[in-house]
């Protein structure tokens, strides 16, 4: 499937009299994996929900390969309906793996298929089995989430969401609930995505994958998007004091 582009134009966003977005502009080309980085509170996870119109944004508009999501023009919302088809080509892990306790590997995957795509049970446990085979869990189908390790889980997580046959990945801190022993399987997983060629925005604190992976990484603070350019220039040769501040504290608890 053609990977998707995104366009973010001058997007705002408040929760009451607190702006957590203010004017940011951000475009991720087809195929390009963008990091967004930054603080705590940041505006890091509400720009991605904002992507996939999880989260409504008050200005400024989101396109998606040139179309806007979640109004039909700016100001007038789109129709729930359609709403519906564009997330079907969007695909969404969060930080928390929200499987379903009572199904199969196999079940949380089909699950989705079944209900969204109106797959026949067969067709969707076929298509499941595919792409838990692709995240390294062929062996795993059967297993219901209380016998998976929390990697296991998450990419889980992660074939529920390929299975859709999304054009666009959004990640939401994939590992931040994972064991420091269990974030590389994950990575490895993500970093094989974007080797295919998936447009993919990781909002991540794992500086070795923006670094090694990325082909742009942005910074956000206090709602502002500071400076989006490649991971070297952002990671190495920061020419801004809030981002010189935010990697060293990071240095001084990490290495990559």
């Amino acid at each position: 499937m053609q990977a998707a582009s995104v366009e973010i134009i001058e997007v705002n966003k408040f929760y009451g009299p607190f702006q957590a977005l203010k004017d940011v502009d951000l475009t991720i080309p087809p195929g390009q994996v963008t990091c967004i980085i930054g603080p705590s509170g940041s505006g890091k996870s509400t720009l991605l929900r904002c992507i996939n119109f999880l989260e409504e944004y008050d200005s400024g508009e989101i396109r998606i390969d040139g179309e806007l999501i979640g109004y039909e023009t700016p100001g007038r919302k789109m129709r729930a309906r359609r709403l519906r088809e564009m997330r079907c080509s969007i695909g969404m892990v969060f930080q928390q793996f929200n499987l379903w306790p009572h199904m199969t590997a196999r079940g949380n995957v089909a699950e989705g298929l079944i209900r969204v795509r109106g797959m026949n049970r067969a067709e969707a446990g076929e298509r499941a089995a595919e792409a838990l085979t692709k995240v390294g869990l062929a062996d795993k189908m059967d297993s219901h989430p209380v016998r998976l390790s929390g990697g296991q889980q998450q990419r889980v997580a992660i074939a529920r969401a390929i299975a859709m046959e999304p054009r666009l990945m959004l990640f939401d801190e994939p590992t931040s609930a994972l064991d420091p022993e269990l974030v590389g399987e994950v990575l490895n997983v993500m970093k094989a995505l974007a080797a295919e060629g998936m447009t993919m925005a990781v909002v991540t604190h794992e500086m070795g994958f923006a670094a090694h992976v990325a082909d742009r990484v942005a910074f956000m603070d206090k709602g502002e998007l500071v400076a989006a350019d490649t991971p070297s220039r952002i990671l190495h040769q920061p020419d801004d004091p809030r981002m010189r501040a935010f990697l060293r504290t990071y240095h001084e608890r990490n290495s990559f």
